[in-house]
């Protein structure tokens, strides 16, 4: 691989890094327009998580959206409509939750293209086992958009925010997949036995549950190393993290993976004395983890490989999505 300082240059203008760094301004004009700032905003939902974690009942009540880009929408509508049931789903797991259903809001030019998105979305629906309930659909515009919204349930969370010092970072992804050219997307789910994908999910809700971990991460388009600033900014933490023990499959650059946004793939901060167990449940699922680091409280997220150390982000110097008054 190249350099460790080239590899961090390329990251931070990468496309999933900038999409991130938007946020801090977006919240930032929403905040500043409404009567309590940041606390309206807030109010008693942590904002940086994977969804929002609504107190109901027993448990929580778990709510997020996703929307995907309008070019790849474009390029691929079966494979976006497919994936914008996947990435849902993937984030209620990532919050130690169960789905319950998703609704869609679709903008695209004629009927054709509408129906190639909306059965990709069924594809993913009867794969992951969650309905389709409602939407909204628009076939007469001038550009292809796809927005996915999700609803479930966790009795206990995992969090963004829960990371402590001296946690080991873990990368749990499924390596059974190939890129759907020409886009960073590790497809490990499309013709994967629906049985196979369900049950390698209802692992986070078990570690959540069981104790065995309370913080987590959904990789997203940000990539590994993008979801780690995530998970640790929410937590106010900082990592140690080798790139040599990133798990990726063997025929893939590195520089290339770590952009990549995998199927199945999620980044966990887990307690020293836990690791061996929650390394067990995954390989008990012929999934691939380890760890990739460690948690400290530096604020600085470092990456090594060999003899090599570059700072990929430094929170006390600018935030990723965080602005200084705490807001996402």
């Amino acid at each position: 691989m190249r350099s460790v300082a080239d590899l961090v240059a390329s990251l931070r203008e990468s496309r999933g890094f900038r999409h991130k760094t938007d946020i801090v301004d977006v919240v930032g004009s929403l905040a500043r327009r409404l009567p309590g700032g940041t606390q309206d905003l807030a109010q008693a939902v942590a904002l940086g998580d994977d969804c929002a974690a609504i107190t109901d009942g027993e448990g929580y009540l778990l709510f997020a959206i996703e929307g995907m880009v309008s070019d790849f929408a474009s390029a691929m509508p079966w494979f976006a409509g497919y994936s914008s049931v996947m990435v849902n789903v993937s984030d209620i797991y990532a919050m130690g939750g169960r789905p319950l259903a998703v609704v869609d809001a679709l903008w695209s030019r004629g009927i054709s293209s509408a129906e190639e998105v909306l059965a990709g979305m069924a594809a993913a629906s009867v794969a992951y086992g969650v309905p389709i309930v409602g939407g909204h659909t628009n076939t007469r515009s001038d550009a292809a958009q796809l927005a996915v919204s999700i609803v479930g349930r966790a009795k206990t969370l995992l969090s963004s925010f829960n990371a402590k010092v001296g946690d080991r970072l873990m990368m749990a992804v499924d390596l059974r997949g190939h890129f759907e050219e020409p886009y960073p997307f590790w497809n490990a789910s499309v013709g994967a036995p629906s049985e196979r994908l369900r049950a390698d999910l209802e692992l986070l809700p078990q570690l959540a549950e069981s104790g065995l971990c309370d913080a987590a991460k959904d990789i997203s388009m940000a990539g590994t190393l993008g979801t780690a600033l995530m998970l640790l900014e929410c937590s106010r933490m900082g990592a140690r993290i080798d790139l040599e023990r990133i798990p990726k499959p063997a025929d893939v650059p590195l520089e290339r993976w770590v952009t990549a946004f995998p199927s199945f793939g999620y980044l966990l901060s887990v307690r020293e004395e836990q690791v061996g167990a929650v390394q067990a449940q995954f390989d008990s699922r012929s999934l691939t983890c380890a760890v990739i680091g460690t948690v400290d409280a530096s604020s600085e997220v470092v990456l090594h490989h060999h003899d090599e150390a570059a700072v990929l982000w430094d929170f006390n110097r600018e935030p990723f999505m965080v602005a200084k008054d705490g807001s996402r």
